[in-house]
């Protein structure tokens, strides 16, 4: 299958974007099913970091590792997920608009299933996804609009 693409102009400079997105500690202010984030092993933020993510998906809590596979401010990150039934792989470009006080948010989203994960990324995480991003991204774009 595809990845899931979706994406939105917000009115910040590239690199308040880029910042923001790639601080893995506002996941949970931005993603609906982003309930916590921890750092896991020794780099912090940037290419190779990883961060443990716990998603709530329908009644049940998913904990995962994602590594920071992609790092290019302020164009362009990568994150894959390394563990766990289902691995989500996201890829995000930044684009200055117009001036460059003005950017586009692309997120790509698509998915690695392993054992159950064959069953549940077609009926249950796909479909899930594809309702959440556009709130996601929204959220993205009210959250840093707001910020001085």
């Amino acid at each position: 299958m595809s990845a899931i693409r979706q994406s939105v102009e917000i009115s910040r400079r590239p690199e308040d974007v880029f910042s923001y997105l790639t601080d893995t500690s506002h996941m949970p202010e931005w993603q609906e099913s982003a309930l916590a984030v921890t750092p896991a092993g020794g780099a912090s933020g940037g290419l190779g970091s990883r961060v443990r993510v716990t998603r709530q998906m329908g009644r049940r809590r998913m904990p995962m590792t994602m590594e920071m596979s992609e790092y290019d401010p302020p164009r362009s990150f990568r994150m894959d997920g390394v563990d766990g039934p289902v691995r989500g792989h996201v890829h995000g470009t930044v684009e200055p608009i117009g001036d460059g006080e003005r950017s586009r948010v692309t997120l790509d989203l698509d998915f690695e299933s392993h054992g159950i994960g064959k069953v549940l990324v077609p009926l249950v995480v796909r479909p899930r996804v594809k309702k959440e991003l556009p709130r996601n991204e929204r959220h993205l774009k009210d959250i840093l609009e707001a910020r001085p």
